[in-house]
């Protein structure tokens, strides 16, 4: 069974007009009924043509809408899988990723801080005060920082701050500005608030758990030191 034609009518219009114009000796009132059934056929399929092409503008539109929401859905579940809810910076599985990607490249040098005695900030205060010292602790880092400069959270109160090609003296000094700025003044709602640096320089070719290690076991150095405080690993053979 052949589908169903939407112009089988205009088709059927224009065989005969074609015929008529094949024979001789027709009237003008014969040829002037069929060309006027011919210009209302046509009239139709133009009409039918200009609703089709509306139609498929319309879906296009709307394809191309719903593909721009996709995109954007897209966009936002990859920001959220690579960063931290509370503070918006990278979250641990994208830092590993960043510095991964980095000591395939080039050198690295990577800083760990942890802020000092959180625990009792949290029994003190209350865990949203906890957060909000988190938050403030990263914009106070971030007025430290480059704004290139990538931060991430790695844990609860542990933070990383990723320098590609910076030498450890540098990365060190850099740590110091950090350390300084937290330590500034009073947080509000908390009170002094300080935190602790480990910082590790790392040869091309090492990998993000060699780097992190060293840089912590410095960082539990100036925990053990007394707090508030930064510690560079000696530089990776």
């Amino acid at each position: 069974m052949s589908g169903f034609d939407l112009f089988q009518a205009e088709e059927a219009a224009l065989a005969r007009a074609v015929a008529m114009h094949a024979r001789n000796g027709e009237d003008s009132a014969a040829y002037r009924a069929e060309l006027g059934e011919l210009i209302a056929r046509y009239t139709r399929l133009m009409r039918e043509m200009r609703r089709l092409i509306r139609h498929s503008d319309r879906q296009e539109r709307e394809l191309s809408e719903l593909n721009a929401s996709l995109r954007r859905l897209a966009e936002q579940l990859d920001h959220k899988a690579r960063h931290d809810a509370l503070t918006g910076e990278l979250n641990r599985a994208a830092v590993i990723d960043l510095v991964s990607q980095h000591l395939q490249r080039g050198p690295l040098s990577l800083v760990v801080l942890d802020i000092d005695h959180f625990k009792r900030i949290n029994d003190s205060y209350g865990h949203p005060a906890g957060d909000a010292v988190i938050v403030e602790l990263v914009r106070r880092l971030r007025s430290a920082l480059r704004a290139e400069v990538q931060l991430g959270r790695v844990g609860g109160e542990e933070f990383t701050v990723v320098l590609p090609s910076l030498d450890l003296d540098v990365a060190g000094m850099l740590a110091e500005r950090m350390r300084a700025a937290i330590a500034a003044a009073p947080f509000a709602g908390a009170g002094a608030v300080t935190a602790s640096f480990g910082v590790s320089w790392n040869s091309a070719g090492s990998d993000f758990d060699h780097a992190y290690a060293r840089a912590d076991a410095a960082l539990y150095e100036a925990k053990r030191a007394g707090r508030n405080r930064v510690v560079l690993a000696d530089v990776d053979a």
